[in-house]
């Protein structure tokens, strides 16, 4: 998702029309696999419950060391 936006600022920052039309058609690209990869992710979850809760867990961890590295910085 974030290469998808990064693709949509750069169509936005030039004014070559090609480019921006490439540009935005990756972008497009990209969509359609988002689409996809979160289909099977979803899919994995229903047929395979304990991977949601591993991701649930990692999420947990990460978050964790945001605060943390947050708190460090102040």
């Amino acid at each position: 998702e974030s290469a998808k936006a990064s693709l949509e600022t750069f169509a936005l920052d030039t004014q070559d029309k090609n480019v921006q039309k490439t540009f935005v058609d990756c972008a497009n690209q990209l969509t359609q696999v988002i689409s996809k990869l979160e289909d099977r992710v979803n899919y994995v979850e229903q047929e395979e419950p304990q991977h949601k809760v591993f991701q649930q867990m990692q999420n947990q961890g990460q978050n964790q060391n945001q605060t943390q590295d947050q708190k460090n910085q102040h």
